[in-house]
Parts: structure tokens; sequence; C-alpha cells
């Protein structure tokens, strides 16, 4: 069965600071239409410019991941996206009054818990996934950064994490499929070395810093009071009381999970991919990975998407067909002229695959533009319903008692000219479960890979006869 997208019920209202600005900020999410995916929107500034969620207007991978178009930049964007992807939320306009994304308490909970406190809207567009035919693999061999997609039907993701680090060592966490997300990855916290502090302060970083949004991690035991109280004044903390207690974490703070560093690094690839423009089937497997790495990558698949969408479908009509023209005829009424399948490949749960080849000997020709034979779209439609049809008459018994009669035809599209010599391969999908002998379905008529027609098709299926 088809997958719907969804938005958020109502708007979600939602304030913080910024974690490397340390400005106050006030976040929205609010619903959007359909095949919108996500943007952000600076209403803090003249015209309220929008930026959309694009690994291709990535600026910056330091600490985060910025946006820009226009001179308009959106800062630490990572942690919204994640909750959003999350949460199986496809459209979203994310409107804040300042530059950065706030921090929150470091993770995704709290935007995910903001979000499923005011539910979803499911919509009419079908969602569509980006689906490997491939393993794509990528890697920097300087920094031992490591990916590899592999084709899977669930979104799934392994990280490994290894800083040669004696708090860290060597971390992995797992997500088997985007359901795990909200309770499994979302509550995990970002984190930072207590070495790192003194760089990211002088550079003008971490000014919303604190130990209610990272996890600080501590490597060596002879970390002395003075050291402590120059980066309290650094950071501007000199309100804080910081201790340390050997190896391991600063102040002891709890971590939410024994590898909650991998998990976070998990839920950051989660954000950074979702740059793609488009919900992922895939498994993930990433090696040492970060903002840039995570980017880098998602421009890979995007370019692997682009590439896979010009190219068109690929079916193969090489194999031995699941229905062969006799098979049809026993459960079609129609004969010829007017039998349009000449054979079905495949039959899934919610979908099938039906061929339809033109040649010159179609009656048809005699009289429809001599000279210029082209198949009529009208036909085109029919063959169509005929696949839809075998479809519907392969879920009962005794398919031969039964009869489909078309109910409705909607969005009704011809692409280009089908002309003798062309195959038509079509594809319908259902578009909500059968019930009570309706059948409403999705189709695409491709040659060569090229959609030529489309519709939308819904049909009932009666049991008209007897033995």
């Amino acid at each position: 069965m088809a997958e719907m997208q969804r938005t958020v019920k109502s708007p979600v209202l939602l304030s913080g600071i910024g974690l490397h600005t340390g400005e106050k900020v006030n976040l929205q999410i609010i619903p959007a239409e359909e095949n919108y995916g996500y943007k952000f929107q600076r209403i803090d500034l003249e015209g309220e410019p929008i930026i959309k969620a694009d690994c291709d207007l990535v600026v910056a991978t330091d600490r985060g991941t910025t946006l820009e178009k226009n001179g308009t930049r959106v800062y630490t964007t990572e942690h919204i996206l994640a909750a959003l992807y999350g949460c199986q939320v496809d459209n979203a306009l994310i409107k804040i009054d300042g530059p950065e994304v706030p921090i929150m308490d470091g993770s995704s909970k709290l935007f995910v818990d903001a979000i499923e406190e005011v539910g979803y809207e499911d919509q009419n567009a079908e969602r569509i996934y980006l689906e490997l035919d491939e393993n794509i693999a990528w890697e920097d061999l300087d920094k031992g950064i490591e990916f590899l997609a592999i084709p899977d039907k669930n979104y799934r993701i392994t990280v490994m994490v290894d800083y040669k680090s004696p708090v860290l060592g060597t971390q992995h966490a797992s997500m088997y499929k985007i359901d795990e997300f909200k309770h499994e990855i979302a509550p995990s916290r970002t984190f930072v070395f207590l070495r790192e502090l003194e760089f990211l302060a002088k550079n003008n970083l971490i000014k919303g810093g604190s130990l209610d949004n990272a996890i600080v991690l501590i490597e060596r035991e002879n970390v002395g009071t003075e050291e402590l109280d120059r980066l309290a004044k650094l950071l501007g903390k000199e309100d804080v009381k910081f201790k340390i207690e050997g190896i391991g974490v600063l102040n002891s703070t709890k971590l939410q999970f024994e590898n909650e560093p991998a998990r976070h690094k998990l839920l950051d690839i989660v954000g950074d991919l979702a740059l793609i423009g488009r919900p992922v089937k895939a498994h993930i497997l990433a090696a040492r990975p970060g903002h840039s790495g995570n980017v880098r990558f998602a421009k890979v698949l995007k370019e692997y998407m682009k590439s896979k969408e010009k190219a068109g479908p690929h079916f193969d009509l090489t194999k031995t067909p699941l229905y062969n023209i006799n098979d049809i005829e026993s459960m079609l009424p129609h004969r010829f002229p007017f039998l349009m399948v000449d054979k079905v490949m495949e039959i899934g749960e919610d979908s099938i695959i039906g061929v339809k080849n033109i040649t010159m000997n179609e009656p048809i020709f005699t009289g429809h533009f001599p000279g210029n034979p082209v198949f009529p779209g009208v036909l085109q439609v029919e063959a169509m319903a005929q696949v839809g049809g075998i479809f519907a008459l392969s879920k009962v018994d005794d398919p031969h008692l039964y009869s489909t009669y078309f109910m409705k035809i909607d969005k009704v599209k011809f692409k280009q000219k089908v002309i003798p010599g062309d195959t038509i391969v079509f594809e319908l999908k259902l578009i909500s479960p059968m019930r009570r002998g309706l059948v409403d379905m999705k189709g695409i008529g491709y040659v060569n890979g090229n959609p030529v027609v489309e519709a939308q098709m819904l049909a009932q299926v009666i049991k008209d006869k007897t033995e």
C-alpha cells in the first residue's frame, strides 16, 4: 500500500538559545503543503527570506550544519531536521526569529515531544522514497571517514565512532528502522571534549553552551582548579561550579545511554541526510562521521537520485513473466483487438507491472493518423486499466467469474506520443487498501524508462458469472 505524505496538524512553538550565538530565538514549525519538503524562514530579517533545507546550500559544517541562500544563513539545522525526519513529517516550514536554531537540551528530544504533542495531518500525495539499485560508497582517506549505502526496505543506520580517546574508545550505535528514532536516538545529546572548549570559546563559538545542553568529556585526570576556572571565565560561566572526578564526564553528568555519543552521531546523520530532499530506504553504514562527511555523502546520494530520475525506472522484460497471454486470457474477458495486455511481469501486495507491445499490426492504425501512426491516449488508459483489472482479479478466487468496471478516471496526463515499435510498461500501485471490491490505483506507463502516460483509476470488481 502506498505511503502518504504528512505534515504537523498545527503550528509547533518552541523557544531557546543558540548553541554558538548564545542568542534567544523563537521557533515555529508550520504545516506545509504536499511536496513542500523542509524550509527555513528568517522572520527577523527584511523580506522574511526562505532557505530550502538542501545539501547544496550548506556553506559550513564546523560544529553544526549551516545553510545559506542569497547571504542569509541559518545555523545548527541538524537537530530540528532529524526530529522532523524521525517523526516522518514530510513537509514543514520552520520559522525562526534569529540566526540559529535553538539548541534546547542538545538533542532532538524536545523537538520530537513538541511535534508529537500537536500530532500529524495526513496528506493526499504519495511519499516518494530514494531507493537504491546498487551499493554506494564514499570515503575521505585523509580523515578516515567512510560511508556505505546498501539497498534495504527500511531506513537503517549503523555508526562507528573512534576518537582514539581513553574516555570514548570505539563506540557503535544502530537504528534498524525509522520508528526507533523517537525513543532510541532523539534523546542523545551533543558532546564536546574538555580539550576543545578553549579553542571553541576563543573562536566565538558555544556562547550558549552549558552542561544542560552538552556532555563534556574529560580524557585526563590531572585537570587543575586553575584550568577549570580559566575555562569557566572564557565561557562566561563563572557562576557554574565545575568539578572533575578523573577521566569521564564533567560534573559526572549522567548519560542517557552508555553509547550516547555514538547515538548522537547517528542523530546528526539523520538530520544531515534529510538535506537530500527525499526520505531514504537504505542501510547507511558510517565510520567516524561528522557534519562535513555527512553533508558530502548527502550530495553523493542526491546526485545518484537525480541521475536515477533522469534515467527513469528499469524493468527487466527478459525474465519469465508471471502471467503470459494465455494466463491473461483466462482472467480478462477481452479479446483481440481489445485485449491490451501482453504479459504481466510481477504482482506485489499493492502493485503490478504489465506490458503492452505496440506494433504496426494494430487495427487502430488503419484509420488513426495514416502516415503518422500514434497509439491513441484513450487506448493507453484502457491498457493501464486492464493491468489494474488483472491486479484486482489476482486477489480473488475464480477470477473468471468476475468482471471489472470503471467508476472513475482522474488526473490523466500524456507526456509524449507512443508509436509502433514502442513497448509500454505499466506500473500501478494501490492508493488505498481494497475494500468491498473497490480498487483505487495510480498508474504510470513508461517507454524506455520515460513516463508517457499517468492516471488515477477507481474500479469495482463484481462477481457476476457462474460456472
